[in-house]
């Protein structure tokens, strides 16, 4: 893929070499984390270079920040802002490569290379069959949404009776209200969430252990 003409070497090296130091990062650093070669970031940020769309995604990335903040002047006065890029895509098959288990479901997450994505979706097999099982009701941050891929799945929530769910159905709910999702039926139970504001808490904790052990 070429890179888009319209994007200023000159000011997308100034851009690189801004956020770098403001974490206090070598470019060694920003390479390991971007898988961007030590030379190519530096002929960026010396404005001898341009990239790619793919390796704008894996530098953003590695700077821990939205692309479009790459093409954000840092000076509000400065002459030489571009204009901010939206157009983001991945893609997911078979759900390879990313589950965590833990006594209550089985997750995948979906789009793990973007960062700061405003939706976090995931598939999660249910295991637990009570709410002592899944762990009590969980409340965070948001709104979610379920949509039910195979099973029967019961949807407990805190001011509402009880409902169950089967295959295609969907239910959309306020976070911060207590919930939880349990199999029910004798077959697998499995849905796809997307959640939209904080990750529970407990859901957090299993992926941050998970990508621990991927590290040791």
């Amino acid at each position: 893929m070429a890179s888009n003409p319209s994007l200023s070497r000159k000011s997308l090296g100034r851009r690189v070499r801004e956020l770098r130091k403001k974490k206090g990062w070598s470019l060694k650093h920003v390479s390991g984390r971007s898988g961007i070669s030590y030379s190519t970031l530096s002929k960026v940020e010396n404005n001898k270079l341009s990239l790619t769309y793919d390796k704008l995604i894996q530098l953003s990335m590695g700077l821990d920040v939205d692309m479009r903040v790459l093409f954000e002047a840092a000076n509000p006065h400065d002459e030489a802002q571009e204009p901010l890029i939206s157009g983001r895509r991945s893609i997911v098959r078979n759900l390879l490569g990313n589950d965590i288990e833990t006594d209550a479901y089985q997750l995948s997450f979906l789009f793990e290379e973007l960062a700061n994505k405003r939706m976090e979706p995931v598939v999660m097999r249910l295991k637990a069959r009570s709410l002592r099982e899944y762990g009590g009701l969980i409340r965070h941050a948001g709104e979610e949404m379920i949509l039910v891929l195979e099973g029967m799945v019961e949807v407990q929530t805190a001011g509402y009776q009880p409902v169950t769910l089967h295959k295609h159905d969907s239910i959309y709910l306020d976070s911060t209200m207590g919930h939880a999702y349990l199999r029910t039926g004798q077959d697998d139970a499995v849905i796809l969430g997307i959640c939209c504001g904080e990750m529970p808490t407990s859901i957090t904790r299993a992926r941050s252990e998970s990508s621990a052990r991927d590290m040791d």
